[in-house]
């Protein structure tokens, strides 16, 4: 933990008890030099089938070696973790996270709590909160697509330097738009023209932003602008959509990355002309659908979820009994005023993508109301694997794909030599159920084991 952020959480004293909550976890231990992971039934990323009982070695950050156990010996020196019984994968990629919130049922109350509760320290708290449940879900890079943009730097450089803990972060800050609402003025850009859109587009670069979001109400030419602009200084834009009219704007404008299009109740499904010409653009698609139109009717089922003491103790209590008050009388959340309408067209509204091969992301709007980062990817992946999405075409939408999108393929996205050692460990079989995704047992990122049951661990000499 750095100087200057003890000093500003220690400032806030109703801060005290949470953040003595989050530096009662354990230490990160040290990363080894050498690591091994071995015995396990392995997907590396890609569309093939898996490498049953295999080994996987690590030297620092990258992975040296990848192949059968029995033919892959791990020389001295080497820390092994026994993955038997289990799946090792890539780390999962988180298109669409909100650090900011951690699933309270009410916008209108939660950023004036934040306010009353120390502010900036407040909100770095629950930023790190976040970090921390995306990191323990088996997510080692997401994107953050929304949050005032000196916290979003802040965080970002905290996690990179191992305090807090979290995935790799690509922040956007504040988005653009003609339009804004709901959140408060540090998260969002208000812009009235396309040259606007651009002076936008040029202070988030220059403030060393790592995306750019283009949000609602927006203009055919102010995609223009925010496209080529961003492009320029080597950014991609990632568009929030929903009408048919602007994910065409959006298409055609040279946007990288389509976020919500098909979800939220968009009815009736697009007409086939678009469908079709997104998925031979082969633009990304990150539909979230699981976040309002599946989020409630699993709540209905099963409301024993919202006082799950797993997810309480990933958050210190202050905010913990803020979040549970929230979704006391959840059914009536404002955020899920359309739920009927959703629910109808939820099904038609993946389907639409699966069936035309379109390419695939995953992203989940992680943080909205009832949607916890402890649990929002593995249920994005169920909706796509119950609409027709093949698990195995899942498991590269959350890796391989997913690095694709975010231009870092190089790095991340798959487990071969050369590439950033970013793996996890699975309880179960997520081919044979996708839901194995909940059960992350170990995580590996660049190398550094983050979460794992002590006993599994075997030093060699």
């Amino acid at each position: 933990m750095t100087k200057r952020w003890w000093l500003a959480v220690s400032a806030v004293v109703v801060l005290v008890a949470a953040r003595a909550n989050l530096d009662a976890q354990p230490a990160r231990p040290a990363s080894p030099q050498r690591l091994a992971l071995v015995g396990g039934m392995l997907l590396d990323g890609y569309d093939a089938p898996p490498l049953h009982h295999a080994a996987v070695l690590i030297e620092g950050d990258r992975i040296v070696r990848v192949g059968p156990a029995a033919s892959t010996p791990v020389p001295e020196g080497y820390t092994v973790i026994d993955t038997r019984g289990r799946t090792m994968m890539p780390g999962m990629i988180e298109l669409h996270a909100h650090l900011v919130l951690l699933g309270h049922g009410n916008y209108a109350t939660w950023f004036p709590w934040i306010d009353r509760n120390g502010g900036d320290a407040m909100l770095r708290t629950v930023m790190a909160t976040a970090a921390a449940q995306l990191l323990d879900a088996g997510i080692t890079s997401a994107v953050d697509l929304g949050a005032p943009l000196e916290a979003s730097l802040a965080v970002r450089r905290e996690i990179d330097a191992g305090r807090p803990r979290g995935p790799r972060m690509l922040m956007s800050g504040p988005w653009i738009t003609r339009t804004p609402a709901v959140f408060p003025e540090s998260y969002q850009v208000a812009i009235d023209s396309p040259d606007a859109a651009a002076r936008a587009v040029t202070r988030l670069a220059d403030a060393g932003v790592d995306v750019i979001k283009a949000h609602s109400g927006l203009r055919r030419e102010d995609y223009v602008a925010i496209a080529e602009t961003a492009h320029r200084r080597g950014l991609r834009v990632h568009a929030h959509v929903y009408a048919e009219g602007d994910v065409r704007n959006a298409l055609e404008t040279g946007i990288d990355v389509l976020q919500h299009a098909g979800s939220a109740g968009t009815a009736p499904p697009y007409s086939a002309a678009l469908i079709t010409d997104i998925a031979n653009a082969g633009r990304p698609v990150v539909i979230t659908a699981a976040h309002r139109s599946w989020i409630y009717p699993d709540t209905a089922a099963f409301p024993e979820r919202l006082q799950d003491p797993a997810l309480a103790r990933s958050m210190p209590p202050t905010i913990w009994r803020e979040i549970e008050q929230s979704t006391v009388a959840w059914r009536a959340l404002p955020y899920f005023a359309r739920t009927d309408r959703e629910v109808l067209y939820r099904e038609r509204g993946v389907r639409q993508f699966i069936e035309a091969g379109a390419v695939l992301g995953m992203g989940t709007d992680s943080g909205t109301p009832l949607n916890f980062h402890t649990e929002a990817l593995w249920r994005e992946a169920k909706v796509h694997a119950d609409l027709g999405m093949s698990p195995m075409r899942v498991i590269s939408a959350l890796t391989r794909v997913g690095a694709t999108i975010l231009g870092r393929q190089r790095d991340l996205g798959t487990i071969e030599p050369g590439k950033l050692a970013d793996i996890i460990v699975l309880q179960g079989n997520p081919l044979f159920d996708i839901t194995a995704l909940a059960h992350v047992a170990t995580v590996v990122k660049g190398g550094r084991v983050e979460k794992r049951p002590v006993q599994e661990q075997e030093a060699r000499p």
